[in-house]
């Protein structure tokens, strides 16, 4: 799921920082995001497209992730340093929905957020990308079926 380098990577994920990142956040997280944190506290993926069948500023039919975000540290989604998901809200303008997850190459243009809008702060969120006109678009019904949908981005490769 992720390449060999640790950048991005945050600190042990525990039970302790679980109820932290949530609490600080005010957000419960989806089952799968934490299964796939408690081996691996974020980082680059090697799965990094996310096909679409709407334009995006990407591609006419994808878009790109680069980063999961974790919690804890400096590169958590809870995180007081500009790289947390309510910095980046606030920072880039998106729709106060939920939480960003996903870090993308376009440095801010973008994002891809866990969408608590339909179900409430404990709920299980829908993931929404979200592109330079702030509009969310609902691209998966769970965080487990958006990192189903991720394929290599070989698959683009001479496409726009």
């Amino acid at each position: 799921m992720f390449e060999e380098n640790d950048c991005y990577t945050g600190p042990e994920v525990c039970t302790a920082l679980i109820d932290r990142a949530e609490r600080g956040l005010g957000y419960r997280l989806p089952r799968r995001y934490v299964e796939v944190l408690r081996r691996r506290n974020g980082g680059v993926l090697r799965k990094r497209c996310y096909p679409t069948e709407f334009s995006t500023s990407w591609a006419s039919d994808h878009f790109c992730v680069e980063v999961l975000l974790g919690i804890g540290g400096e590169w958590g989604i809870d995180s007081p340093s500009g790289m947390g998901s309510a910095c980046l809200i606030r920072e880039w303008g998106y729709p106060d929905i939920g939480v960003v997850v996903f870090m993308t190459p376009s440095a801010g243009h973008d994002a891809v957020m866990l969408d608590y809008s339909g179900c409430g702060p404990l709920g299980e969120p829908v993931v929404a990308y979200v592109d330079e006109d702030r509009v969310p678009r609902r691209v998966a019904d769970s965080f487990s079926g958006f990192l189903d949908g991720l394929v290599l981005c070989e698959r683009f490769a001479g496409d726009d």
